[in-house]
């Protein structure tokens, strides 16, 4: 089993920065393939916002998320973060973690790629 969360949520202001962290932890958290941010608005779907292979940092992103929005690791710590720059009321959400350990599925977009998943942060991004 793989235990995920996240943590790092909370309310700011449109304009400002927010950095969300995922740890995982459990044996075959060292088994991860990628990690991957989604996000849920209230009375929305929930969408992908990016992916990082775990192996090689690269990194892949929705549209909206290019350029503003920024995943990164940490190995040692098992950990990957999601910077959040010029935020916006829009980008208010659950921000979730997921974690793919098979290696193999469908594309990173779709949520059934992944394995584990955290029980969310809410971020709240006020006008």
């Amino acid at each position: 089993q793989v235990q995920v969360v996240e943590s790092g949520g909370g309310l700011v202001r449109a304009g400002d920065s927010l950095r969300l962290s995922c740890a995982a932890s459990g044996r075959r958290a060292f088994n991860t393939h990628a990690m991957a941010w989604f996000r849920q608005a209230l009375g929305k779907e929930r969408e992908w916002i990016g992916t990082i292979r775990w192996r090689t940092s690269d990194t892949y992103y929705t549209d909206f998320a290019e350029g503003r929005f920024t995943i990164s690791r940490d190995n040692a710590k098992s950990t990957v973060f999601l910077q959040m720059n010029s935020l916006r009321p829009e980008d208010t959400a659950v921000y979730y973690c997921a974690i793919d350990v098979t290696g193999y599925g469908g594309a990173y977009k779709y949520g059934n790629r992944y394995d584990y998943w955290g029980k969310g942060t809410q971020v709240t991004v006020s006008s």
